[in-house]
């Protein structure tokens, strides 16, 4: 108990400070015209979901622990389930807008004549609707399939992997991405450095970006995506609570 209230303070403090910076970057996207384009509109949504994700946790915690007296495992009720309602899907959005980070990446190299504006509605679309699909139906599985407690167990491996596989699925999809964003990249550094073109310090950048983006959009959850839920759970925490909470304060310095 001790340990798992220490914790606690530790990605409070985290995801906080995340959400600070958030919504500083958001201000700041949004409020100087040189910076509307496709690339940043991205950038928006995916930092409105990691406000979305902060703030679910910030939830939760209230409406579960609000009373340290009572056991929140046996709590059921309507306020609760909505708070571990809106917690999963804003960790589905999150994951998804992280796909969409990496779809637009490799879309930028690959099509580099292709105007992106026509495809940002697919990236809503993406984005924002494929997580309330998901959700929907995880919702309406637990509600007439399995009503126990707030929904915040994952007993039933069944109902469970409907939230966590289209996660898992976002994460090796982004693996694949990465590891093409890469090939690319290797492929126009040669090119431009046997060509003599100056791109080739663009291109190097675009790389040292790319390599550091990769820890940032989730791969490093990839470790547990295959393992049952009891499987480290020590280590699971901290990475998922502990290193995550601060995830997004690190992007955003970068």
């Amino acid at each position: 108990t001790s340990y798992l209230y220490t914790f606690r303070q530790v990605y409070t403090v985290g995801y906080a400070t995340s959400l600070i910076t958030l919504l500083t970057a958001i201000v700041v996207f949004a409020g100087f015209r040189k910076f509307r384009c496709t690339r940043n509109y991205i950038h928006i949504n995916l930092f409105s979901s990691f406000v979305l994700r902060a703030s679910a946790v910030f939830i939760k915690d209230a409406v579960l622990f609000a009373d340290e007296t009572l056991d929140h495992c046996s709590m059921s009720t309507a306020a609760c389930k909505s708070a571990v309602a809106f917690f999963q899907f804003s960790i589905l959005a999150n994951y998804f807008w992280l796909l969409v980070e990496g779809m637009y990446l490799q879309t930028l190299l690959a099509l580099t004549f292709v105007s992106q504006r026509k495809y940002f509605w697919w990236y809503i679309l993406i984005g924002w609707g494929l997580p309330s699909m998901v959700l929907i139906l995880w919702v309406l599985t637990r509600f007439f399939y399995d009503d126990r407690g707030c929904w915040d167990d994952n007993d039933n491996v069944g109902i469970w992997w409907i939230i966590k596989g289209p996660i898992t699925a976002s994460l090796l999809v982004n693996i694949v991405i990465f590891i093409n964003v890469i090939r690319i990249l290797v492929q126009k550094l040669k090119s431009s450095a046997m060509a003599g073109n100056s791109d080739t310090g663009h291109f190097m950048r675009l790389a040292k970006s790319t390599l550091f983006l990769i820890p940032l959009f989730g791969m490093h959850y990839t470790v547990f995506a295959f393992l049952p839920e009891n499987t480290g759970v020590a280590a699971r925490l901290y990475i998922e609570l502990g290193l995550g909470s601060f995830q997004v304060y690190n992007c955003f310095n970068k």
